[in-house]
């Protein structure tokens, strides 16, 4: 007889099945760029689409209430203390934006981040500089312990340590609890752009210590573009100057006759106006599904298919760019075909339906925790035919 453990497995695994329904000529390892939206996030979609075509507005109160429950999702995703602690952005870009001209920065300030960051974690430090706010750069490639080379770039001066966890392009994770308590014990602020790696690890947020959380949901998380959350530590919400106002952002908010107002106490301060709400129906189903998993299995499940990328990699004798020890993996592995160029080779794979980047010198792959294992081998089935008989 099965366990009440077992059925459940068989559920989920059941629902996972049919969640994907992706084309089965296509082989999918681009969760670093954009990943695809599974069944529920379409269905919950189609379903506001009918009702706003067939009912117009009479279901927003449901509407709303959809998105009090995203808020929710994403407070346990990050280990928030309460969905009054989240708001929803447009994207991470706009989020950090919110940080960056936020802060009552000083002439003579600095900010120590990575140097091979993706750009909307680096340009939005660099625009302080007429500010007197100056950006200074570890770079990766000649550090053995990013952390403690973090750590040796800041001074007196430094107000800020601005990092993504999961490096973009060859995909290192940092150790996020060390750099949060260097920081708290040094009275610096700590930042993190958590893109690549939220709804693919766990995050725990009392033990990293993080004052800013930034992350869109279009790629771990499964979500549409153009919506993310941004945490802000409580202590510092007011801290914050405003650059954007609009009817959202106040305490009063419905109150429109109203003519004193204040900034909401809550995170809903930096959200200036009306709420994506296509953007909130199709996270908050895709949310649900993964809460439905459960963070430690989704890591579990993706590590198993990154160590068989790896495996893959060094059987056809392939240079693995990507971190090989498991604390400082996430899901994106890069590697390089010796004597081949990685911009022609990326081409022709997307030519092949192997939706991959070209990224950090290399091929990036990035499945996800669902992702097939026949899906994984597919594609370097491909990347062998496309070596055998090269068009590139």
């Amino acid at each position: 007889m099965s366990s009440p453990l077992d059925t459940e497995t068989a559920d989920i695994e059941s629902r996972l099945a049919d969640a994907f329904p992706l084309d089965p000529g296509l082989c999918h390892l681009n969760h670093a760029g954009v990943g695809p939206w599974p069944r529920p996030a379409v269905e919950a979609v189609m379903r506001f689409a009918e009702a706003n075509a067939h009912l117009g507005s009479e279901p927003y109160p449901e509407w709303l209430a959809v998105e009090q429950r995203l808020r929710e999702r994403l407070a346990r995703l990050i280990g928030a203390p309460a969905a009054a602690d989240i708001a929803l952005a447009k994207s991470t870009s706009e989020a950090l934006s919110i940080v960056a001209y936020g802060l009552d920065w000083r002439p003579g300030d600095n900010i120590v981040g990575i140097a091979e960051e993706f750009p909307s974690n680096r340009i939005v430090w660099e625009s302080l500089a007429p500010r007197g706010v100056t950006w200074r750069g570890l770079a990766l490639s000649r550090s053995a312990d990013p952390e403690a080379d973090l750590f040796a770039l800041c001074d007196r001066g430094t107000r800020l340590i601005a990092v993504s966890w999961v490096q973009y392009a060859r995909g290192l994770r940092l150790d996020l609890a060390r750099i949060g308590a260097f920081c708290r014990g040094r009275g610096i602020l700590f930042c993190i752009d958590a893109i690549q790696g939220l709804g693919a690890l766990p995050f725990d947020l009392a033990e990293i210590g993080a004052d800013f959380v930034a992350a869109d949901g279009h790629k771990w998380m499964l979500g549409p573009e153009g919506l993310a959350l941004l945490y802000v530590r409580p202590a510092l919400r007011e801290r914050l100057a405003l650059c954007q106002f609009g009817w959202n952002m106040i305490e009063h908010r419905g109150d429109y006759e109203r003519s004193d107002w204040a900034p909401a106490l809550d995170a809903r301060r930096f959200e200036c106006g009306s709420p994506n709400l296509l953007g909130i129906h199709a996270l908050e189903a895709s949310l649900s599904l993964l809460e439905e998993v459960g963070p430690e299995r989704v890591a579990a499940d993706l590590k198993t298919r990154v160590d068989h990328l790896i495996g893959l990699i060094d059987a056809r004798g392939l240079e693995l760019l990507s971190p090989r020890e498991p604390e400082r993996r996430a899901g994106i592995v890069t590697f390089r075909v010796p004597g081949v160029d990685s911009v022609r080779l990326h081409r022709e794979l997307m030519a092949r339906r192997v939706l991959c980047a070209q990224r950090g010198g290399g091929i990036r792959f990035s499945p996800h925790f669902y992702t097939p294992f026949p899906v994984i081998e597919k594609a370097f089935n491909t990347l062998d035919k496309a070596l055998e008989n090269p068009t590139f």
